[in-house]
């Protein structure tokens, strides 16, 4: 993906301003800065869920594939469902955990029961779940522990088969030991699809990305290889946030 000059308005506030940055193909990109600088506007206008905000104005231009997003003829439907995303809190359906996964399919249309079965296991899988669920797949989704309900909402993404997933602070509300699977997750999806993260965690930045955005009063400050952003900033601004200085 790429964004050029984009800016985001909430009516009259800017929220994010001529903004440039690669999203480079099957790489992780972390986004840090602190509370209120854009991140998440950036996130979501990557997949256009800011059209579902009243007053919301966006200019500028985001490819996918080569493609215009927010071209005139453009579903966004479409785009987000080759752009899937995951929020900072998980939010399972009341519905069984298989149907959990099978929503999305269902949406586009798809009814064969074997194909259907056979993407809910795949999904399942590749968001590390599937040997906890396998034989729970009737109950309700809302009856997993914290952790297993953001995987669920992975599995629940990923099972449409998305390009770039993004996720949007997806470890915020989970303990220690769920966060690390949510970590050991992305860096086994890295291999198969794209993935932009937003986090305030620094350290998890630093382990789960290769490429690091840092936000600051809705502009990019500074974009790079994770390791040179974190050891050898350009800016300033970068360098006072990573060193504590402000944030």
């Amino acid at each position: 993906m790429r964004a050029r000059d984009l800016c985001v308005r909430y009516g009259q506030k800017v929220a994010i301003k001529d903004v440039d940055i690669d999203v480079h193909t099957n790489q992780v990109l972390a986004l840090i800065g602190p509370s209120g600088c854009g991140k998440s506007t950036f996130l979501r206008s990557l997949n256009r869920m800011n059209d579902t905000v009243p007053g919301v104005s966006v200019t500028g231009h985001v490819d996918l594939d080569g493609e215009p997003i927010y071209g005139p003829n453009v579903d966004p439907v479409l785009v987000r469902r080759r752009v899937g995303m995951v929020f900072q809190r998980s939010n399972p359906f009341p519905k069984s955990i298989f149907e959990n996964v099978a929503y999305g399919l269902r949406i586009a249309g798809m009814r064969e029961r074997d194909v259907i079965a056979e993407r809910v296991e795949r999904a399942l899988r590749h968001a590390a779940l599937w040997d906890e669920v396998k034989d729970r797949l009737p109950e309700s989704g809302l009856g997993l522990s914290g952790g297993q309900q953001q995987r669920l909402c992975i599995a629940r993404a990923l099972a449409v088969e998305p390009e770039v997933l993004l996720m949007d602070e997806p470890a915020s509300a989970l303990d220690p030991i769920a966060t690390a699977k949510i970590e050991d997750l992305v860096a086994d999806l890295r291999g198969e699809l794209t993935i932009v993260i937003v986090t305030h965690n620094m350290q998890q930045a630093a382990r789960v990305s290769q490429r690091t955005g840092f936000f600051y009063m809705g502009r990019l400050v500074e974009v790079g290889e994770t390791s040179q952003v974190f050891t050898r900033p350009r800016e300033r601004e970068t360098e006072d946030y990573i060193t504590g200085r402000f944030g």
